[in-house]
C-alpha cells in the first residue's frame, strides 16, 4: 500500500484533494495512536511498539514509513519524532482530545 499524497487517488476518493490524501493516511489502523505516542520525547522502534499494545511489527513499520513518506515523522539517531509538519497536525488534533474528555465525563454521569 503506498503513502496517500494530496493530487493523487486515494481509498475513498479520486478526487485528489489534499484532506481526502489525509483522511486516508488517518484512517489506516494505528497511524493516529502513533502520532498520539509521539507527542512528547522521542521514542525508538521498540518503545512504540510497546506503547501500541499488540501492534503487529509489519504494521508497525509499514505505518513508520507512511508517517515518514508524509513528514509527519522522521527518524534519527533510533528514535522517531514528530516533524514540524507532525506537531502542528498534533495540534490539530488537541480539540479532539479535549472532547473525548468531556464526553468520558458526560458517560460518567449518565
Amino acid at each position: 500500500m503506498t503513502t496517500p499524497k494530496p493530487g493523487k487517488a486515494v481509498r475513498g476518493s479520486r478526487s485528489g484533494r489534499p484532506i481526502m490524501a489525509l483522511l486516508d493516511l488517518l484512517g489506516r489502523r494505528w497511524t493516529l495512536r502513533i502520532i498520539w505516542e509521539l507527542r512528547g520525547d522521542a521514542l525508538s522502534y521498540v518503545d512504540l511498539r510497546a506503547c501500541c499494545d499488540a501492534m503487529s511489527t509489519s504494521v508497525l513499520s509499514q505505518r513508520l514509513t507512511e508517517l515518514k513518506d508524509a513528514g509527519i515523522i522522521t527518524l534519527n539517531e533510533g528514535n522517531y519524532t514528530l516533524t514540524e509538519d507532525g506537531r502542528d497536525l498534533l495540534q490539530a488534533m488537541l480539540p479532539l482530545n479535549d472532547w473525548a474528555t468531556r464526553w468520558a465525563e458526560r458517560e460518567k454521569e449518565g
